[in-house]
């Protein structure tokens, strides 16, 4: 079943940080790429307690993605995004769109271009000579992650995707055309997708619901972040004034492995549905990257607090060996708890 749209049910405190784009002058808020994981969980959350001062964009073609706020227009249509940005006033930007699918990015490297490149350069051309507050969400996967990780906001990048590769392009052209903007680079959000498998937690599930096997790799490691955390970031970095580069990673890494059995044990599945392998071992498409994993302590200062719980919270659900899904009873299992327990701080 697809979570509603208006109505995510894991998000509580809406008022933990006040009403902050309301003091800031930071409303009515745009948010683009309400398919994506990210997106969709601002988007909600924001409405949630902004209301209809929150607008998400989603693309034209994606029709089922509908409801109160929801506007369908494509983010290369320069004209069609520069006219709606002046006709409701919009005076923030919380930019989630683009592309992360990495196996339809290496096969369709225009289409990658289009929605990761073109679509920022149209938005930069409809927030061109105005005072709008942008804040750009970018990945982990800017890395090759073949070192130890931790990387901080001065590490080159240096991709071993069409989706990173485009989304370092996105970074540079903010840089240069409104360097006055934030762009955060988040690793895995663990929240719920509108689809229902663009996210890591529900892909995995979605194997394990039809007794399919998933296999995912020991040595691809990253910072995931609960969706509830990440989103009053957003709220704290839009509403502020600062600009720059920040890394927005929790502070526990783990393997897509580690994730899968999380999932799988949490979930109450197969464990035989899991299988594990090195990225070597795994076809060329797509390449995968190592450890990705970064270090967050400039926001941590800026913010003047650590902003990310460990996920998954609870210390019972942290795996130990490869073999760790199959040891079951010390916490409650059931599709219904992956939304309890991994989804909600």
């Amino acid at each position: 079943m697809k979570p509603s749209v208006s109505q995510p049910p894991y998000f509580s405190n809406l008022e933990r940080f006040g009403r902050q784009l309301e003091e800031n002058g930071r409303l009515p808020l745009l948010v683009t790429g309400i398919a994506g994981v990210a997106g969709f969980n601002a988007f909600s959350y924001f409405r949630q307690k902004y209301g209809p001062s929150v607008y998400g964009q989603r693309p034209v073609n994606n029709w089922p993605l509908s409801g109160p706020g929801i506007i369908g227009v494509n983010l290369e249509d320069t004209r069609a995004v520069a006219q709606f940005i002046q006709s409701k006033n919009i005076q923030s930007v919380l930019n989630c769109g683009g592309s992360c699918a990495l196996k339809n990015c290496e096969l369709d490297p225009a289409m990658a271009h289009r929605a990761n490149v073109v679509a920022i350069q149209s938005l930069l051309d409809a927030l061109s000579k105005s005072e709008i507050r942008l804040l750009h969400v970018s990945i982990d996967l800017v890395f090759s992650g073949t070192g130890a990780g931790g990387h901080d906001e001065f590490a080159l990048t240096d991709p071993v995707t069409v989706y990173g590769k485009t989304m370092v392009q996105a970074e540079q052209l903010i840089v240069q055309r409104r360097p006055q903007s934030a762009i955060l680079r988040i690793s895995l959000p663990m929240g719920s997708s509108f689809s229902g498998h663009a996210g890591a937690i529900d892909w995995i599930q979605s194997r394990f619901v039809q007794g399919k096997p998933a296999t995912l790799y020991y040595d691809e490691v990253r910072s995931p972040t609960y969706v509830e955390c990440l989103n009053e970031v957003f709220e704290e970095m839009i509403a502020g004034h600062v600009d720059g580069l920040f890394h927005a990673g929790g502070p526990r890494n783990v393997s897509l492995y580690e994730i899968a059995q999380i999932v799988n044990a949490v979930g109450g599945y197969d464990p035989d549905l899991l299988q594990g392998c090195y990225r070597l071992e795994a076809g060329p498409l797509p390449p995968r990257a190592g450890n990705v994993t970064m270090n967050s302590d400039k926001l941590v200062k800026l913010l003047g607090r650590a902003p990310f719980k460990e996920w998954p919270i609870d210390s019972k659900l942290r795996p130990v060996s490869r073999n760790w899904h199959y040891q079951r009873g010390e916490f409650p299992s059931s599709p219904d708890q992956i939304q309890n327990q991994l989804y909600q701080r």
